[in-house]
């Protein structure tokens, strides 16, 4: 940390927890630690809750059930109910069964619960940097329209999804695949109003349209499918298409080259449906997500490092503090392609609070996206439904920390097991 920073930036924001990203993690992490009597301040980046579900456009939550068993409820559940409630979920699924939701009724949703929990909330700023000793994280500092700011807490959460937080308190941690260090491809989320769903091709068919137009040169993205979604409105259409390749989420230089080739990939998936396509010819393009999506970028190295074997094995661990069923997903990095593999049927896996708990930190976890991991297990447990409960631990762990007078690594893991459960959290057992 340079002197600069440190002698210029007064003290004027203080709380018992502080969680820096306000995201599916973040929101959860937030309102666990809020509902279990902690002071609790958020930090958020934009002027609005949500993170990728919202900001990025992600659309809809990855897989939570598993064999029949929904494997992810607690403060998820409560935001599924309470986007249902508001006319912001829907249950009119597709084929590969996706319940879509409204990113603006999600806004409201995760403001209201994060209110609601007593939730003292700071948006349009962002962590810059920190200060630390012996392993403990005494300060961060942020920036915003007010200017430079110190900020002091007894316990950090850093839900940035990027690993902002731990990165700049020297938290060891990897980026990309072993091989080359290339980290999957980036994708801008939008959406295409006005169409005609009754007169849309099946799947197979607007994929082979899709492959007539990559060979006519028409399109040159490296994604090899359209992947699209319902959404909660009739006529709407959402796309997971645009593929961003060899570009560091974690850099301002490669973010701004990312966000202005994912928007001309838009531009000619665009002009393709309405040319192309039936049912897309009086449709248009209705929105873009505030920032491109992120998969993989900073994964921090903790306590416990989860890997490919733990996912497909379905492993559990006596330290489970949430549950994973979503396949390894991996987008080429370096082109077309995407590697999938599957857990057996009906099966899941645990995510140890030690991949929360970065080596050598006492008073900071990491929540979301850049927990520890390999790069094969990131690509399961980097979803939102796996963000929110790990998110809901955090957070929890983060009030008995407040609670028991004690450091992250030092918590009764199976009281924090068991507050979990009886919050609605389901934990399978070793």
């Amino acid at each position: 940390m340079s002197d600069e920073w440190t002698s210029s930036a007064p003290v004027s924001l203080n709380a018992e927890v502080m969680v820096c990203g306000g995201g599916p993690a973040g929101l959860c992490a937030a309102v666990a630690a809020a509902q279990e009597g902690a002071d609790t301040l958020l930090i958020e980046r934009y002027g609005f809750l949500g993170g990728m579900a919202t900001a990025g456009l992600v659309n809809p939550f990855m897989a939570y059930y598993t064999g029949g068993e929904q494997i992810i409820e607690g403060l998820f559940q409560q935001i599924i109910d309470r986007l249902d409630a508001a006319g912001g979920w829907t249950h009119r699924r597709d084929e590969w069964a996706r319940d879509a939701f409204d990113p603006e009724i999600m806004k409201l949703v995760a403001q209201d619960m994060a209110e609601e929990a007593g939730v003292r909330l700071r948006l349009h700023t962002m962590v810059v940097d920190a200060a630390t000793s012996d392993g403990y994280l005494e300060y961060i500092i942020l920036t915003s329209k007010s200017g430079s700011e110190r900020a002091e807490a007894t316990i950090f959460i850093d839900a940035t999804g990027d690993g902002d937080l731990a990165a700049r308190a020297g938290v060891p941690y990897e980026q990309g695949r072993p091989e080359d260090g290339l980290s999957q491809p980036m994708t801008l989320m939008f959406r295409m109003a006005g169409v005609d769903e009754d007169r849309m091709p099946p799947r197979e068919e607007i994929n082979a349209l899709y492959d007539q137009a990559k060979a006519a040169g028409d399109i040159d993205n490296p994604r090899e499918n359209v992947l699209w979604f319902y959404t909660t409105r009739r006529g709407e259409i959402h796309f997971n298409t645009t593929r961003v390749i060899r570009r560091d989420g974690t850099s301002a230089a490669d973010l701004t080259a990312a966000e202005l080739e994912a928007r001309r990939q838009v531009k000619q998936i665009v002009n393709f449906l309405t040319e192309k396509v039936p049912g897309f010819s009086k449709a248009y393009l209705s929105a873009t997500g505030t920032q491109i999506g992120v998969r993989e970028s900073r994964r921090i190295l903790g306590e416990y490092v989860l890997t490919a074997e733990d996912v497909l094995g379905a492993r559990k661990f006596a330290d489970g503090i949430a549950r994973g069923c979503y396949d390894i997903d991996i987008h080429n990095p370096s082109g077309t392609g995407t590697v999938i593999k599957r857990l057996p049927a009906g099966e899941s896996y645990d995510i140890p609070y030690r991949c929360l708990c970065p080596r050598g930190f006492d008073n900071l976890l990491v929540a979301g996206r850049p927990i520890s991991a390999t790069h094969q297990a990131h690509s399961s447990v980097r979803i939102m439904p796996i963000a929110a409960a790990v998110g809901e631990a955090a957070g929890t762990a983060a009030a008995m920390c407040i609670a028991q007078q004690q450091t992250v690594t030092k918590i009764d893991i199976a009281a924090l097991r068991e507050r979990l459960v009886q919050h609605g959290a389901c934990l399978g057992s070793e």
